[in-house]
């Protein structure tokens, strides 16, 4: 390949999440109309929910998400409690009309709760809301807050899917991005997860992170390997120090360029594939037997803020600060400062503060483009020619 163009490929892009994206979302869709929107839900609909953590013990240099550091379990305490308002109002607004498909947890740090606080989200969700039987119930990882009784109480909510955060496994990559994490803490956390019936196991990888070498990331790779994670994603550290202050640790020049960046995607990509796992999306890989390779195959795959995911739920209702909600009318995201979303949601508020309301050219546009994104292609209806 010509050096200019990896240097291109290498290059740090938007991400389509949603058509619109976030950037053209608006304060004409607030939470009255995100109450008329989940009032608006039909019996047979299928939703996933998204509940968001917004705090960590722990700041990682390399993270954009929306999360804080917090040395005391009092906010988070306060913040639950906010949280479990929301559900019970969203849950009032749904009436029953929507059968929950799947759950995410995510953040900030998820497994930062204690037991106790986890076990009480998962009963509040099931109380409120009506559960298909086979649903999907995922949560992201930090191996760092794991110990015994917190796997227990991930067993507890009945979690089907753990996610790992891995990054790099190298000692110097870790200590630039202020993530800690051996192989074997890592291992004792997926040991830990199967032992008690997890099904599918996640690992999350960076390339294009500081002192990071196509070395490093090959011993990275072929370390996740030796877990047999059944899915593993793949994404490109974004830089973006004016967006996210806490990145400004990083120094630039730890930084590898555009082609270095292209050639470690590439090389971690191909020991996946030679080690058996199929290509999902342009990030993603799969065991042929998981249910996301399946559905790569089948043409049944779907990507929405989780990523790539194999339910087709048109629904996606977000609880917690800055989360989004997606609808067949549009988008809504809640506010994303914490303790001001505390104060919209007591006595039955909602936090929605922007959003964008679909057109039918917005809804075209979005289905092209999750099509180029899970299949790379388009098939002309008419002449049946594949379109590239």
């Amino acid at each position: 390949m010509r050096p200019e163009l990896a240097a291109r490929l290498g290059e740090n892009v938007p991400r389509y999440t949603s058509y619109p994206t976030a950037p053209h979302f608006h304060p004409a869709i607030d939470a009255a109309v995100c109450r008329e929107w989940l009032q608006a839900l039909e019996g047979g609909d299928e939703i996933s929910l998204y509940l968001h953590i917004p705090y960590c013990d722990k700041l990682c240099w390399f993270c954009a998400c929306h999360t804080k550091q917090t040395r005391h379990y009092e906010p988070v305490t306060t913040y639950l409690r906010s949280l479990h308002a929301e559900i019970a109002t969203v849950a009032s607004l749904v009436g029953g009309k929507g059968r929950v498909r799947a759950v995410h947890f995510g953040g900030g740090s998820p497994t930062m709760l204690r037991p106790e606080d986890m076990v009480a989200l998962g009963t509040a969700l099931r109380d409120s809301f009506d559960f298909l039987p086979d649903a999907k119930i995922s949560v992201e990882i930090e191996p760092n807050d794991m110990d015994e009784a917190r796997l227990d109480a991930l067993a507890e909510i009945g979690m089907t899917r753990a996610s790992l955060g891995v990054q790099d496994f190298d000692p110097k990559v870790q200590k630039a991005i202020n993530r800690e994490q051996s192989f074997l803490q890592t291992k004792a956390v997926v040991d830990g997860v199967r032992s008690r019936g997890v099904e599918s196991v996640n690992l999350d990888l960076l390339y294009g992170l500081p002192h990071q070498t196509r070395e490093s990331v090959c011993s990275t790779v072929a370390q996740a390997l030796i877990l047999e994670p059944d899915r593993m994603a793949l994404f490109g550290y974004a830089h973006v120090p004016w967006f996210k202050k806490h990145q400004t640790m990083i120094d630039e020049a730890w930084l590898p360029n555009s082609a270095e960046r292209f050639a470690q995607s590439q090389i971690a990509a191909d020991l996946m594939l030679k080690a058996g796992y199929q290509a999902v999306g342009f990030d993603h890989f799969a065991r042929p037997s998981d249910a996301l390779a399946v559905a790569a195959r089948t043409g049944t795959l779907h990507r929405n803020f989780q990523g790539y995911t194999e339910d087709r739920c048109q629904t996606l209702i977000g609880l917690g600060p800055s989360s989004i909600s997606q609808f067949r009318q549009g988008y809504a995201q809640n506010m994303p400062a914490t303790a001001e979303y505390g104060r919209m949601v007591e006595d039955g508020g909602l936090a929605a503060v922007r959003g964008i309301a679909l057109s039918d050219d917005d809804r075209v546009r979005g289905w092209i483009i999750e099509r180029v994104d899970v299949r790379f292609r388009l098939l002309g209806r008419r002449s049946g020619r594949t379109l590239r």
